[in-house]
């Protein structure tokens, strides 16, 4: 066997003279839970600011003087910083490692809680969102790769989806908590304490969060897979000794090395064929990014107060309809999470999207049916009833199958010598994307039946696309995963 950098040797492919099993599978199971737990903190991190930013917006525009498409640009400020902050995660992942960028995600988003809640004007709160959201991209990176790294195959997805677990946890929570200081305040615009106002404490609590996101990352190992590529074959076994029996300790060394010894820095041009264009698994990718937010799900998130609001509900319901709705979520969460490793990818996917195409035909019709009462869509009776309860189930069915089953797609699906590359540009358009639908929306708000005929349409789409392109990953080794992506009907 070869010699590595730090003395140890590359283990060879056979591994029949290793001792029989007897590793603690419970414990290696609980510390791959706790490794991506800890990881998926940066998803909780994203869910706290998007739904504190939610109760801030009216505050933000009226302690600014501003209007509809500075709002919305201020407000989507966190997401067009993360799909900066994703597309370059990649390969500043591949150069300091996994746990080290979120440690910089961490430190991004502490500099976001202290500038937003203390900025003296709109301007200054757009630079330090951006400045957030470059570590939130960092970690809707790092993560998602982090996890699917250090997780046996058979668990992966569901070790996988807690990034999305996390990031309506920390829309649960985040809105819970909001109430309080708004409470005591008498709104989010008035004085709480040392004269600031209460939406400005709400950002100022990200400090707590971010250091203890950052205090957990140093309790956690660095990937195996990354720890292989820069030579350090003995601290990857020991991770992997951690995780694994002595058995498929050595035998991962040895297919992660033997699939490094076919790979160089990642750049973008990996991504192209020798032939040209991008590969398909690529587009897949892609495809599925964009899909994921074009069904409009952040309108219902981003924008809950001002939406519940403009159609009849009043400030206190709506701020309960919107702990509802994320209640909802977080528990349907879990459910995914205990089928998508059962299930698979696909059939959540196909059957996700068909709720949501039905779901947001009724809205649709619900709203292109409203009455118009000062420019704005008015719900009476049972309209505004049969809205709310289509916008629940559309949750249901985005939370049970997009939710999830993107991030584990996209920290899984691609082929090792390409995967940091194509995650993050897939996770770049994924934020693209969700900036697009969360900085046009405030424009749109008065024309909701159009608004809602474009996400019932993508959702429509998103099937189709499914259908035809997604192939089942559950189960497949990393090292397995092809380039190239036939069409899955065929499959």
């Amino acid at each position: 066997m070869a010699a590595d950098d730090d003395g140890s040797e590359l283990p060879s492919a056979s591994h029949e003279d290793l001792p029989v099993d007897s590793h603690d599978a419970r414990v290696a199971f609980l510390t791959a839970v706790r490794f991506a737990s800890v990881a998926a903190i940066g998803g909780f991190l994203f869910g706290y600011d998007i739904s504190v930013t939610n109760r801030a917006v009216k505050a933000l525009q009226a302690d600014f003087h501003i209007g509809n498409a500075l709002l919305g640009f201020a407000a989507a400020s966190g997401v067009l910083g993360a799909a900066i902050g994703a597309v370059w995660a990649g390969r500043i992942g591949d150069r300091l490692g996994r746990v080290s960028i979120m440690k910089l995600s961490a430190a991004s988003f502490f500099v976001c809680g202290l500038g937003a809640g203390l900025a003296s004007s709109i301007w200054m709160f757009i630079v330090f969102h951006l400045i957030g959201g470059l570590g939130i991209g960092f970690s809707s990176v790092a993560a998602p790769a982090y996890i699917a790294e250090v997780s046996p195959p058979r668990f992966r997805g569901r070790l996988g989806s807690l990034q999305q677990l996390a990031i309506v946890c920390g829309l649960f929570g985040s809105l819970a908590s909001t109430w309080v200081p708004f409470h005591l305040a008498g709104g989010a615009s008035k004085p709480l304490w040392l004269g600031l106002a209460a939406w400005r404490w709400t950002f100022l609590g990200e400090l707590i969060l971010a250091l203890l996101y950052f205090t957990l990352l140093l309790t956690i190992s660095e990937s195996p897979r990354y720890l292989v590529a820069r030579q350090q074959i003995s601290q990857a076994r020991q991770v992997l000794g951690r995780l694994l029996s002595p058995r498929d300790v050595e035998l991962t060394i040895s297919r992660i090395a033997g699939s490094l010894k076919q790979e160089k820095q990642q750049s973008w041009r990996d991504l192209r064929k020798p032939t040209g264009g991008l590969y398909g698994i690529v587009w897949v990718g892609l495809g599925l990014a964009v899909f994921q937010q074009f069904v409009g799900i952040n309108v219902i998130f981003n924008y809950s107060d001002l939406l519940w609001e403009a159609v009849g509900f009043g400030e206190k319901s709506s701020f309960t309809i919107a702990l509802v709705t994320t209640g909802v979520n977080v528990l349907i969460t879990l459910v995914a999470i205990a089928l998508i490793d059962r299930l698979g990818r696909r059939p959540l996917l196909l059957a996700g999207s068909a709720g949501m195409s039905l779901m947001l035909i009724t809205m649709a019709v619900v709203f292109a049916g409203a009455a118009l009462r000062n420019g704005q869509p008015q719900l009476d009776g049972a309209s505004g009833i049969v809205a709310l309860v289509a916008a629940d189930l559309f949750v249901v069915a985005f939370a049970v199958s997009w939710g999830p089953v993107l991030w584990v797609l996209l920290g899984e699906m691609f082929p090792n010598r390409i995967r940091s590359a194509a995650l993050g540009l897939a996770s770049g358009v994924q934020w693209m994307a969700n900036w697009t639908i969360a900085v046009t929306f405030p424009a749109v708000r008065h024309i909701l039946g159009g608004a809602y005929c474009f996400y019932a349409v993508c959702a429509v789409l998103s099937f189709v696309f499914v259908w035809r392109w997604v192939r089942e990953t559950n189960g497949v080794s990393l090292e397995d995963m092809p380039d190239e992506a036939a069409p899955a009907a065929a499959t």
